[in-house]
């Protein structure tokens, strides 16, 4: 029997987590304003463009599912045919287990180790915890523990579908943005101060970031004919592995903004000139881990 959602509600702040479902944020809300663009009931997280998934253990795409370690080259398999990658992880098509839970927050577990997972290269403990805290915010954090025997290279990330009404602003600094191939994979890394402005700088992009010093802010305007109708500044501070590298994706087909932390370039392995100058995968030994933190609060 699957482990139904978990509601949690602290001050002005409310969200619901979807054990079952990759422990997938399935809505985020302030004051009655949805923040990101809620799961509809029923639909899959991983389905559409609204809701928040874990990525792990590794961020974005990896060319034709290859991760070449150790004089090896692995095959994960491909979940994005149409660019013949590999994308996201494995984290948010598996269930999660609920450790603790209280009216403010919970921690949910995952671990790959059991049987039919023979064919992936993975073993790992995963954890995040999600806690709301009246007058702060949101705290997510997350981590990847390497449970096989010999080292292995990790990596995480966060991808949320904030919603994106008309008029809403994006604010972060970085050091360098990377250009992409026809099949979304990172080229040709240039200088940028990061990203300052509407959607007429940031609309169409799936891009990374690396050299991101953390912090981001997402105006939303206010008049958007949800249940609340004042501006909302959203506040991002990231920390740990994910104080560093970002993709913003801004489809023009669909009003959200993704801004995901991540703890590596995409396609990292298969691009070791970009990955050890912008951000490599982190090899693991047994029992090592790599985690990040993100604090979202509304100015």
């Amino acid at each position: 029997m699957s482990t139904p959602p978990l509601h949690l509600a602290a001050g002005d702040w409310e969200a619901t987590i979807l054990p079952a479902q990759g422990a997938a944020l399935g809505a985020l809300r302030h004051r009655g304003r949805d923040l990101i663009v809620p799961v509809p009931p029923g639909a899959d997280p991983n389905g559409g463009f609204w809701g928040a998934f874990w990525m792990i253990p590794w961020a974005n795409r990896l060319d034709r599912g290859r991760l070449p370690f150790g004089g090896r080259t692995y095959h994960l398999p491909v979940n994005h045919p149409e660019d013949d990658t590999a994308i996201h992880g494995l984290a948010r098509d598996r269930p999660w287990r609920v450790e603790a839970a209280a009216p403010d927050r919970a921690v949910l577990v995952q671990d790959l180790d059991g049987p039919g997972e023979g064919r992936l290269p993975f073993r790992y403990h995963a954890r995040v915890e999600i806690a709301l805290t009246p007058g702060a915010g949101v705290t997510l954090a997350a981590s990847v523990a390497n449970t096989a025997a010999e080292p292995f290279p990790f990596g995480l990330g966060w991808h949320p579908f904030f919603v994106r009404p008309r008029g809403t602003r994006l604010a972060f600094h970085a050091a360098t943005m990377f250009g992409h191939d026809a099949r979304t994979l990172p080229v040709a890394p240039r200088a940028t101060t990061g990203i300052q402005g509407g959607e007429d700088v940031y609309l169409g992009l799936d891009t990374h970031f690396a050299g991101w010093d953390g912090r981001a802010e997402i105006a939303l305007p206010g008049g958007d004919g949800g249940s609340a109708t004042a501006a909302t500044v959203l506040r991002l501070v990231a920390d740990g592995a994910w104080n560093g590298n970002l993709q913003v994706f801004a489809p023009r087909a669909a009003a959200v903004l993704c801004v995901e932390p991540q703890s590596h370039v995409p396609d990292a392995p298969n691009r070791p000139e970009l990955a050890t100058a912008h951000g490599a995968m982190t090899v693991l030994a047994h029992g090592q881990t790599i985690a990040g933190r993100l604090a979202i609060s509304v100015a």
